[in-house]
């Protein structure tokens, strides 16, 4: 179980670093106030309305809006230079408090079939006339 997770949150954080560096675009294009078309790979498809037949006072109806999310381009790295006691005290307790949450405890199993149940003096129901229905 232990190494599964290992696998796993290694997996989970090497794919963070990658999709960290990556740059994407996202176009999209407006014909008023409706969304017509939105785009991750290339360009947006227009409406399909030719700018040129249409009328001076409706010639800003359709726009198209770019987002350019960029990515890291370097990673950066720190230097055993500045690795200080305070970070390696941290480091230290997490290490021990990380091992201690996987620690299988083994319980020994104690079996009773070999003793019979305590003696009943009285009937407890019967005297108090208390019955479960």
């Amino acid at each position: 179980m232990k190494h599964s997770i290992s696998k796993i949150s290694s997996i989970l954080l090497a794919l963070l670093v990658l999709f960290s560096t990556f740059s994407f675009t996202v176009e999209k294009h407006y014909c008023g106030e409706f969304l017509m078309d939105v785009s991750f790979i290339g360009d947006a498809v227009d409406c399909g309305m030719d700018m040129e037949k249409i009328s001076a006072k409706k010639r800003g109806c359709c726009k198209d809006e770019v987002h350019h999310i960029e990515g890291q381009d370097e990673l950066q790295q720190t230097s055993v230079d500045e690795f200080d006691f305070s970070k390696q005290q941290f480091l230290a307790s997490f290490y021990i408090t990380y091992n201690d949450l996987f620690i299988e405890i083994q319980s020994k199993e104690i079996n009773y079939k070999d003793f019979s149940p305590p003696e009943i003096l009285k009937d407890y129901q019967v005297l108090h006339q208390s019955f479960l229905i």
